[in-house]
């Protein structure tokens, strides 16, 4: 997700979930062809497993990008076939490509070619008014042909006109019985589904079907929610044992940015979710957010909305106390 799953992002997940596959920004084949390769590229070894997610349409762009990703770690290369933006469809790539899935394929097997490590394609169900099955059934049978063997698939439309980004996430009707539909026709690929999932339960639902699931805005808003995926999803203990413990662990890692000199607070508006749902938690995304903290010590502001937050779980728990005890009598 542009401009929210960055390296910083993707760390502090890590926190929350050593076993979820993270996904990162969107990063077009000019801009590391052409830019600042270390800033697109760079990330820390705890976000392992962690895939280079690309935008692009020039097989010998694509090729040349997957060979970068190999170099610097990357365990996965997907590459975006459904962002809808104006932005994306002026540089003919994103959700423009599934109209041409002959270039796609083609995208995928030089990159294929040029690198070992797995590639993957992110895609939505159709575009504009095509909603037909044959439609993407086609587009990923084709792809597939080429040698993808993983499809993430928006069970959305993008609709490329008429429509702003965020509309595209919301007002095209969700349609998972088609993404059901691609694995039972395509028994042999892994078909992850993308869109509207929130709950655990609906995951675990959707798992009765597909292959994986991918959640991206209600993990990020809500991100105490990955602490339970390892344990309900792969079997194993993840490494959040409390908020508390977390957020200790994200004040080390907000000290080493300082240490670097860059400010804490490009990394710290990634864990503002972090007590959603929880009494005070308002208070301590306020002073984190406040600009007049943001020259002080990192420290001192932790101390500062930890206190706001613990004292304002207090007066909750002092008030149902007193109505529990009120509601016996």
């Amino acid at each position: 997700m542009l401009d929210w799953t960055d390296k910083h992002c993707r760390t502090f997940h890590r926190l929350l979930t050593r076993q979820t596959l993270l996904y990162t920004e969107m990063v077009t084949t000019g801009a590391l062809l052409h830019g600042d390769k270390p800033r697109h590229l760079d990330f820390n070894e705890v976000e392992h497993p962690v895939a280079l997610q690309l935008g692009g349409s020039e097989p010998a762009d694509l090729a040349a990008c997957a060979k970068l990703a190999e170099q610097w770690g990357y365990d996965e290369v997907n590459l975006n076939c459904g962002c809808p933006s104006e932005r994306v469809q002026r540089g003919a790539f994103g959700a423009c490509l599934m109209a041409e899935p002959g270039l796609v394929a083609d995208g995928v097997k030089a990159m294929r070619d040029a690198v070992s490590i797995p590639i993957t394609v992110k895609h939505r169900i159709g575009i504009d008014k095509i909603e037909s099955y044959g439609f993407v059934r086609d587009f990923v049978g084709q792809i597939a042909a080429a040698g993808c063997e993983v499809f993430i698939v928006h069970a959305r439309n993008a609709w490329l006109q008429g429509l702003s980004p965020k509309e595209n996430r919301e007002v095209p009707p969700l349609r998972y019985e088609l993404v059901h539909q691609l694995k039972r026709e395509f028994p042999q690929l892994t078909i992850v589904l993308n869109g509207g999932i929130k709950s655990d339960d609906e995951i675990a639902e959707q798992l009765q079907h597909v292959d994986g699931v991918m959640v991206g805005r209600q993990a990020y808003h809500e991100p105490w929610q990955m602490a339970g995926w390892d344990q309900r999803f792969f079997g194993t203990a993840g490494p959040a044992q409390s908020r508390e413990q977390v957020e200790a662990d994200w004040l080390l890692y907000l000290e080493q940015q300082v240490a670097s000199g860059r400010p804490w607070t490009q990394a710290m508006r990634h864990a503002l979710g972090l007590w959603n749902g929880q009494a005070g938690s308002r208070r301590w995304r306020q002073i984190w957010s406040d600009h007049q903290y943001k020259a002080m010590d990192v420290r001192a502001v932790a101390r500062l909305a930890s206190q706001s937050r613990s004292g304002i779980a207090a007066q909750v728990e002092a008030h149902e106390a007193r109505h529990q005890a009120a509601a016996l009598l």
